[in-house]
């Protein structure tokens, strides 16, 4: 059974998912703000949360037929548009601009205290076990287009 706690794993909203997250000290560099490649740790976080409450689970995938299916990063794009610190709360939101062929499309954002912080696009590509292209199979793209 997937645990769709608020409190662990955020919840759907009308546009995605929202997920909220503190920053502690190992987030932070000597100046006190957010190491920018924390922000992938952040982001990602988002993004599983966001396959949990939608009852994708990520380990099932990969045998859900002889082909298996797994997700990849195969391109992201972030714009830093203001720092984190310690302490601060934030709001990652993460909502679907494409789900279907081979590939879907996130858009994610991450801000605190309704400032924006972080702007981010991630391409996702859809592979088999083996590492090579697969179709998203339509029962799926759906969850993530609903």
């Amino acid at each position: 059974m997937i645990d769709v706690s608020p409190q662990l794993s955020g919840e759907l909203s009308d546009n995605g998912h929202r997920l909220f997250q503190r920053v502690y000290y190992e987030d932070t560099d000597f100046s006190g703000l957010v190491y920018h490649a924390r922000y992938l740790h952040f982001l990602e976080r988002g993004r599983t949360d966001y396959l949990r409450c939608l009852g994708v689970e990520q380990s099932a995938l990969q045998t859900v037929d002889a082909e298996g299916l797994v997700f990849v990063v195969h391109r992201m794009e972030v714009d830093f548009k203001s720092p984190a610190r310690m302490d601060d709360i934030l709001l990652i939101e993460t909502s679907t601009e494409k789900a279907g062929g081979a590939k879907m499309v996130l858009k994610q954002q991450i801000s605190s205290g309704g400032r924006l912080l972080i702007l981010a696009t991630v391409i996702i590509a859809v592979v088999n076990a083996k590492g090579r292209p697969r179709r998203l199979p339509e029962e799926l793209a759906a969850k993530f287009l609903a």
